[in-house]
């Protein structure tokens, strides 16, 4: 598995807006497998976006795509400053099930 974590810093006043934006996307994108978005509690305009996806490859070509494109500059107007991306290989994954809980 493939993906990146991202920093967003949202403009004052346009969380709500970002977060209709994030769910209004119903195409599917091919190796997209999960997201998660954590809202900081020290600075509510701060979170942190990980994406994952089943490799690298389609990782890239989905940032590659026009589409894709478009959508990072409808996000970007709602940012004040330009996301902080760590792109990275998935070298460990676990949840309840796999901890048998």
């Amino acid at each position: 598995m493939y993906g990146t974590i991202a920093r967003l810093q949202v403009k004052p006043g346009s969380l709500e807006a970002l977060q209709q934006w994030g769910s209004s996307r119903s195409e599917p994108i091919p190796g997209y497998l999960t997201e998660y978005v954590f809202q900081m509690d020290s600075n509510p305009n701060e979170l942190y976006l990980a994406i994952i996806f089943m490799d690298k490859a389609s990782y890239v070509a989905n940032a590659q795509t026009p589409r894709q494109q478009a959508r990072y500059e409808e996000m970007r107007t709602m940012l004040s400053a330009d996301p902080e991306w760590h792109d990275g290989e998935v070298i460990y994954a676990a949840d309840a099930a796999s901890h048998g809980l």
